[in-house]
């Protein structure tokens, strides 16, 4: 049974969030849901910019991937200007800052990565030494190791930037990659040229999930804890816990999808060199029937991360910025 605050007097909660279309959908969407578990909760937003908003003229990598998109949020939520933070969960970190913690994971949308390309062409259907926009580097090593005639460049901007670069009939990008779960979130699914499979690309650890970042306190657990989706919180934590068992951040090529079927989680991790010349497949799954589910899930990716490095994935990590 979720616990659930007692709120006996008109209370409002402030949500902190990125200006970006996404980020303010996801706000909303947060907003909404706390509003339909507490009706009498007031619910604001405020809006603030993060390094990775600032700088568009450098790849993401070069900027340092770990907290890019979140460390003014956090500051934010420390300093107590505002309650919660709403992030996509791939790009949070795997280790809660001092004093902060990941109080909700919601229902998470879907996982896959979409192509959108300029002539509505599919990922085998684009012509030799086309040029695909990604400033993922997860992304560019599995779409290199599927195509190694394909140029791959940097793209910077939002979802629907990246999406109107593409379609410029005078850019220099034939196709770009991007979560799914964003283009519908944003309405333009009818962008989307080809949803790929998992088995050509897996996602990120987290994608398609948000996650609740609040003050690690009792009051913030326990409001957020109706906005929980044990689920979906299970299947990422695993993903989640890969990542941190190889000692990744959001800028490394590391992928992973945990499935949950009854309490029996499948996890697949994927490591792959950054010019796409290897990948590591991994998968492995574990009961979850136990006391403890949440530490299960997370045992199953830090064994899988484990195999991984057996396999000499840290070796396809170690390469010049």
């Amino acid at each position: 049974m979720c616990l659930r605050p007692s709120i006996t007097h008109p209370q409002t909660i402030v949500i902190g969030t990125r200006g970006s279309a996404l980020a303010r959908w996801q706000a909303d969407h947060v907003a909404a849901l706390l509003g339909a578990a507490y009706p009498d909760l007031a619910v604001e937003i405020a809006v603030i910019t993060t390094r990775g908003d600032r700088v568009l003229d450098t790849p993401l990598p070069l900027i340092g991937g770990k907290g890019v998109f979140t460390a003014e949020l956090e500051h934010a939520l420390r300093g107590g200007s505002i309650d919660l933070a709403v992030h996509s969960l791939k790009d949070l970190p795997t280790d809660d800052p001092p004093g902060l913690t990941v109080g909700a994971v919601p229902q998470r949308a879907g996982v896959h990565d979409a192509l959108v390309s300029r002539a509505g062409q599919t990922f085998d259907s684009l012509p030799p030494g086309a040029t695909i926009g990604t400033s993922s580097r997860r992304r560019a090593a599995q779409a290199r190791h599927a195509r190694p005639d394909l140029q791959i460049a940097d793209i910077r901007g939002n979802v629907p930037t990246r999406v109107s670069k593409v379609e410029d009939a005078d850019g220099p990008y034939d196709a770009t990659l991007l979560a799914q779960a964003g283009l519908e979130r944003l309405e333009l699914a009818d962008r989307i040229s080809e949803v790929l499979p998992l088995d050509r690309m897996l996602p990120a650890p987290g994608q398609g999930a948000l996650g609740i970042q609040c003050r690690d306190d009792a009051d913030s657990r326990a409001l957020l804890s109706a906005l929980n989706h044990d689920p979906t919180r299970r299947a990422v934590a695993a993903e989640r816990a890969f990542l941190a068992g190889l000692g990744g951040g959001c800028a490394l090529p590391i992928a992973a999808h945990g499935t949950l079927d009854g309490d029996t989680l499948r996890l697949r991790g994927r490591v792959s060199a950054p010019d796409g010349s290897r990948q590591i497949d991994v998968k492995g799954e574990a009961s979850l029937s136990g006391a403890d589910p949440l530490a299960a899930a997370q045992a199953l990716g830090k064994k899988l991360a484990e195999e991984a490095r057996a396999q000499g994935a840290m070796e396809l990590l170690t390469y010049p910025e």
